[in-house]
C-alpha cells in the first residue's frame, strides 16, 4: 500500500506562471519544489499575473490544473474569488494543513482564514511574508495601523500557527498580533542551481551595474539613482533597473534624477525579468544594487550571490557583514555617501581582486542551500 501523503492547501494572491508580484511568489515556489516530494501541494490563486485583467493562457481557470508530480494548483477567475469557494475548496478534501500567505489581502488572506475557522480547521499556518516589518506597514500605514489592532484586539488568530523566515519577524508577530502566538522560524528555501561561477570581464574603471526588484519608495530606487551623482568622470558606470513599475509618480520622480546625472553615468529600464532568466540576467553585471527599506529575506539578494556577484544593499536585511565575506556591503540609509564610496570602489577593482568578491559570494550562496532548511519545513508542516 502507498504511503499516505500530507495534503496542503495554499492561499497566495499571485503564483507561477506570474512573476511580477515578486517574492512572495519565489518563496512559494521555492518551498513547493524542494518539498513536493515530502507534501502534495494544492495552491489557490488568481488566474491573473499581477496588476493584470488578462488570465493566462495557458492554464484552466476554475478548476486543478496538475503543475508537477504533487503540485496542484486551482487558478481562480475574478468572479469567483470569494468566501463561499474557499469554503467548497477546503471541504472537497481532507486537508491535513492549510498555509496562508501574507495577512493584509481580503481574498487570499482573511476570507480564507475566516473559511477554515468556520469549519473549524486546527492546523492553520500563516506566514506574513515580510508585511508585519515597519517599512511594509508604513505604506498605506493608517489603514494597516487600524487593521493590526483590530484583529489583534478581537484575537483574530488565535490558535493560528505562524511561519516566521526569521527571528526578527518572529518578534514582529508576537510584539504586534499576539503575545502567546506559537510560532516556526524556518528561513526561507533557495532556487535550485549549479553552484559553477560565471567569470565576467572586469576592467578598471568600468562597472554594470543592475537592480532586479519593483520600482517602488519601499525598494528605494530613487535612492539608488541619486547615489551615482557621485561618481567622478574616471568611472564609467552602466546601471540597468529591472523590475515593475508599480509607481507610475514615483517612476518619474526616478526618471528627473536620472537627467541629473553625469554623462559617464548611464540609466536604463529594462523591464521584468521572468523567473527562470534571473540568474542569467545578473552574471550580465558586476554588481546587484538594492538600496532596500525592508526585507524579511530578499530572494533576489541570495540569487546575485549564487550568480557569484557581490551585492550593495541596506541594513535592513537578514543579510548582514558582507564586506567582511567578500560578498558585498551592507550600510545603513541615513549615510548615502557610503553606497557612492562602494560604487566607486568596486568600479576601480581589476579582474583579480574582482574575482575575489565574486568567489567570496558565490562561497555565501553555498553555505545557504543547506539540507537543514528542508528538514525544518518538513517539521512545520509535518508537525502541526
Amino acid at each position: 500500500m502507498e504511503a499516505y501523503r500530507r495534503k496542503i492547501l495554499v492561499f497566495i494572491d499571485w503564483y507561477l506562471p506570474g512573476y511580477k508580484a515578486g517574492g512572495p511568489i519565489t518563496s512559494l515556489a521555492n518551498m513547493v519544489t524542494h518539498l513536493c516530494g515530502y507534501f502534495d501541494f494544492y495552491i489557490v490563486t488568481r488566474n491573473t499575473e499581477y496588476m493584470e485583467t488578462t488570465p493566462y493562457s495557458n492554464v484552466k481557470s476554475d478548476e486543478w490544473n496538475r503543475l508537477e508530480d504533487n503540485v496542484n494548483v486551482y487558478y481562480c477567475s475574478a468572479k469567483n474569488i470569494r468566501y463561499k469557494t474557499w469554503v467548497y475548496l477546503m471541504s472537497d478534501k481532507e486537508y491535513d494543513a492549510i498555509y496562508i500567505n501574507g495577512i493584509y489581502s481580503v481574498n487570499f488572506s482573511i476570507k480564507p482564514l475566516l473559511a477554515a475557522k468556520f469549519q473549524k480547521k486546527k492546523n492553520i499556518i500563516v506566514s506574513p511574508r515580510g508585511m508585519l516589518a515597519s517599512s511594509a506597514i508604513a505604506v498605506k500605514g493608517g489603514k494597516k495601523k487600524v487593521f493590526l489592532k483590530l484583529v489583534s484586539l478581537f484575537g483574530f488568530y488565535k490558535g493560528v500557527n505562524w511561519h516566521a523566515t526569521n527571528e526578527k519577524e518572529k518578534c514582529e508577530i508576537i510584539s504586534i498580533l499576539d503575545s502567546k502566538a506559537s510560532v516556526t522560524v524556518a528561513a526561507n528555501l533557495p532556487r535550485n542551481y549549479s553552484g559553477k561561477l560565471q567569470i565576467i570581464e572586469k576592467a578598471k574603471g568600468k562597472l554594470k551595474i543592475c537592480s532586479l526588484a519593483r520600482i517602488s519608495p519601499e525598494k528605494n530606487t530613487l535612492f539608488a539613482i541619486q547615489c551615482l551623482q557621485q561618481i567622478s568622470d574616471s568611472c564609467e558606470v552602466e546601471f540597468d533597473i529591472h523590475g515593475q513599475i508599480y509607481n507610475n509618480d514615483y517612476w518619474g520622480e526616478c526618471q528627473q534624477a536620472i537627467k541629473l546625472l553625469p554623462p559617464n553615468v548611464k540609466v536604463s529600464y529594462k523591464g521584468t525579468v521572468p523567473p527562470h532568466e534571473v540568474l542569467e540576467t545578473i552574471a550580465k553585471y558586476h554588481l546587484m544594487f538594492l538600496p532596500t527599506r525592508g526585507e524579511n529575506f530578499g530572494h533576489v539578494i541570495l540569487e546575485s550571490f549564487m550568480a557569484g556577484r557581490p551585492v550593495l544593499i541596506s541594513d535592513q536585511t537578514p543579510w548582514k557583514g558582507l564586506q567582511g565575506l567578500k560578498a558585498g556591503w551592507d550600510f545603513p540609509l541615513d549615510d548615502q555617501s557610503l553606497f557612492g564610496s562602494s560604487i566607486k570602489q568596486v568600479g576601480e577593482m581589476d579582474q583579480g581582486v574582482f574575482n575575489n568578491w565574486c568567489d567570496g559570494a558565490l562561497r555565501l550562496a553555498l553555505k545557504n542551500e543547506n539540507s537543514r532548511l528542508v528538514e525544518e519545513y518538513v517539521r512545520m508542516l509535518g508537525d502541526f
